[in-house]
């Protein structure tokens, strides 16, 4: 049961209310921003996957890709690994699209490709099955933060080496001093809490 009427608080001051802020984790001068607490509350949780969808109502690209049917502008939810599968999974069930899961390198048992981001302390390997995206289908790509962009970078290249449209980028929070949005562009990035 959550601890907040529906409605009481914009989306963004929830979000706030809700996330611990734990310094020097996990490294020294960085301030990380924990969601769980939002995650855990189921009433803060339904606001922000119905929060998340919106990209479909609102972003021109998406809506004019939209289904004949009525239903969202994109056909898939990817979410990244790891707090991006538990956004991803809630909103593909809201919107009524399938999901899927973008992994970190050796995670997944079949043919895969394969695409390399920049770390602050070296580099890292997003990846998808081969056969996960038909051309032509339209992504929501879902993640927790974006900070620096290099992640959602990564797996936006990954969708389009499949043939995949990225409708929208889609995140909780927006660290904007980090210029990630920029970074991303010309995709459309649907934040929450932009700090």
């Amino acid at each position: 049961m959550s601890t907040l009427r529906d409605g009481e608080l914009p989306i963004d001051e929830l979000i706030a209310t809700f996330s611990v802020d734990v310094p020097d984790f996990p490294e020294p001068g960085v301030l990380f921003r924990d969601l769980t607490p939002v995650f855990s509350d189921a009433g803060a949780f339904r606001r922000v996957v119905d929060a998340l969808t919106e990209p479909a109502d609102v972003d021109p690209r998406a809506a004019a890709l939209g289904r004949a049917d009525g239903g969202p502008g994109f056909d898939l939810v990817a979410g990244i690994e790891a707090r991006g599968f538990l956004l991803a999974a809630a909103v593909a069930l809201d919107a009524g699209t399938g999901v899927l899961p973008v992994r970190k390198a050796g995670k997944l048992p079949r043919e895969v490709v394969s695409a390399e981001y920049a770390l602050e302390y070296g580099t890292a390997t997003l990846e998808l099955h081969t056969d996960s995206i038909t051309p032509g289908q339209r992504v929501l790509l879902v993640d927790d933060v974006l900070a620096t962009g290099g992640t959602l970078q990564a797996a936006i290249a990954l969708v389009e080496q499949l043939g995949g449209v990225v409708t929208a980028v889609a995140v909780v929070v927006e660290l904007m001093a980090l210029g990630g949005r920029e970074r991303i562009a010309p995709h459309p990035v649907h934040a929450l809490w932009r700090v």
